[in-house]
């Protein structure tokens, strides 16, 4: 009889472990939270936040945001430069680095050079350095002024190429403040040269 009763109460305890078992599998297996469609009303709301969160990551201006700006600024720099000293007296590759005033200023420089039948002939050496004095935000427009120290070999020839002026064998050191600006709730993500100081 004892054993039969020690083999009762194995099965018995067998069951309530399997019972447990089946309960806990139950509970833990169950999906918890709303899986359905989200409302529409709160579909809107949460468009609105992503695009809230999306501004704000992009109007910051954080130390890495920083390196990244002047890496790019630094080849804006060059590219403006050099385009500017084309002999077709056009702006090519510099266009779309460029705010409509600025591109205005240098294409009356262009065509008042062109009109005087001069050309310059620049060759970049490259930039020494390129430090943020300054970076504001108003209204979701980013503005970043930047001093740059550069060399550069260049002269102003006319259309006899006899010198006006500069040193076609001189190195010289050129200090530039610029201001570069983007709206970040544009799609664009290209910066503009928007302002030159002197």
């Amino acid at each position: 009889m004892n054993y039969s009763f020690e083999y009762i109460d194995i099965i018995l305890l067998a069951m309530i472990v399997g019972f447990i078992f089946l309960r806990l599998r139950g509970v833990l297996g169950k999906r918890t939270g709303f899986e359905g469609k989200t409302a529409p009303q709160f579909e809107e709301v949460l468009k609105n936040v992503r695009s809230e969160q999306k501004i704000k990551k992009q109007e910051s201006f954080d130390e890495d945001a920083q390196k990244e700006f002047l890496k790019g600024a630094k080849i804006a720099y060059e590219t403006i430069i050099t385009d500017f000293s084309d002999d077709d007296n056009k702006l090519t590759k510099s266009k779309p680095l460029l705010s409509e005033k600025i591109r205005a200023q240098f294409n009356d420089a262009l065509n008042q050079r062109h009109d005087r039948g001069h050309f310059a002939e620049i060759t970049f050496i490259g930039v020494n350095s390129a430090n943020i004095k300054e970076h504001k935000n108003t209204n979701s427009v980013l503005s970043v002024t930047v001093d740059f120290v550069s060399e550069v070999i260049t002269c102003i020839k006319d259309k006899n190429k006899k010198i006006i002026s500069g040193d076609p064998e001189k190195i010289k050191k050129i200090y530039d403040t610029w201001v570069f600006s983007r709206d970040t709730r544009s799609n664009n993500p290209n910066w503009q040269l928007v302002d030159i100081l002197t």
